[in-house]
């Protein structure tokens, strides 16, 4: 059982899971024309007017993406944005801007075109599936031993989560926007390497660690994203997983069962990875700093209990 526990009082920030400079945002937006000032820990940003150019990126960062294209749809000219992030994210967020008005060709390819409209116009939109949220919840049926019917995903979206679960043992069927997901009586070990989409998302890293603790053998994972994030194992550990860090590379060697515990969450995916852990053992496991996590996956209780999970959240 995972029992979920809210602090009275809790300032929530970003994640702590290592450096996320802006470096690539700003010196996109100086390439726009745009005078940046930074003082006394602000930005300050004005310009007449926003200059269509060619900008490439050092690497190919999701937020400088979006944010490049947010700045310049309404900009004077053409901007071509190359080594741009393919996110599936990247290409919903065009369809939403292109259904407004905007001219944007190339999202979800390393080369996005913009060019600059007058201005843009009042719709509806449907926004993609989570595919980090399904993810998750494929990971903690498999690591529970179950069976599930996931609807409203996008299967081409998770394609390297789909892989690596099949690796693990499961048995996986795609049809249209479901997704079938049995598991094994034991998950096989598997080794994973974090890199920018289409490769596997480092969103999944901690939910996966988690899972392999209790997998059969011993699994690799480099974190090749962030360098912070490896706080989850520290509370793992706590429940009895045998996880040695090493840089960038967590080594995992599968136990049989995992024990109930107290454990603390300190970021969003490390705290889901924390929730699987606690469904996967007897007794009791509470979850503290859960803000974390309900940030990242709406109604989690209620989704989880629909498929016999015994959870809940407690104020304390």
């Amino acid at each position: 059982m995972a029992d979920l526990r809210k602090p009275l009082f809790h300032i929530l920030g970003g994640c702590e899971i290592g450096a996320r400079p802006i470096d690539l945002h700003l010196s996109a937006f100086r390439k726009l024309g745009i005078h940046i000032e930074e003082k006394g820990g602000f930005i300050h940003c004005k310009c007449d007017k926003i200059i269509g150019t060619e900008i490439n990126l050092d690497f190919p960062s999701v937020g400088a993406t979006e944010n490049i294209i947010l700045a310049t749809v309404l900009a004077e000219g053409v901007t071509t944005i190359t080594n741009a992030a393919m996110e599936p994210e990247i290409e919903d967020l065009a369809k939403f801007l292109n259904k407004m008005g905007a001219k944007i060709e190339g999202a979800g390819t390393n080369i996005v075109k913009i060019t600059g409209v007058k201005q843009l116009k009042e719709v509806s939109y449907k926004v993609m599936p989570d595919r980090i949220e399904a993810g998750t919840y494929l990971c903690m049926v498999a690591a529970t031993g179950g069976k599930v019917k996931l609807l409203n995903a996008e299967p081409e979206h998770i394609t390297p989560i789909l892989h690596k679960l099949q690796e693990c043992g499961c048995k996986i069927e795609t049809q249209g926007k479901i997704i079938e997901l049995e598991a094994p009586k034991r998950l096989k070990s598997i080794d994973i390497k974090t890199l920018p989409y289409p490769g596997f998302p480092t969103d999944m890293q901690s939910v996966f660690g988690s899972m392999l603790t209790i997998a059969k053998g011993t699994s690799v994972i480099v974190e090749n994203i962030f360098e912070n994030r490896y706080k989850y194992t520290q509370e793992l550990q706590k429940m009895g997983a045998k996880i040695q860090i090493e840089g960038k590379m967590a080594v995992i060697k599968g136990v049989r069962k995992l024990n109930a515990s107290k454990v603390d969450s300190y970021d969003l995916r490390g705290g889901a990875a924390l929730v699987l852990a606690g469904l996967c053992t007897k007794g009791t496991t509470s979850v503290n700093n859960i803000e974390y996590i309900l940030r990242g996956y709406e109604n989690l209780e209620e989704k989880l209990q629909s498929i016999g999970a015994n959870i809940e959240i407690k104020n304390s």
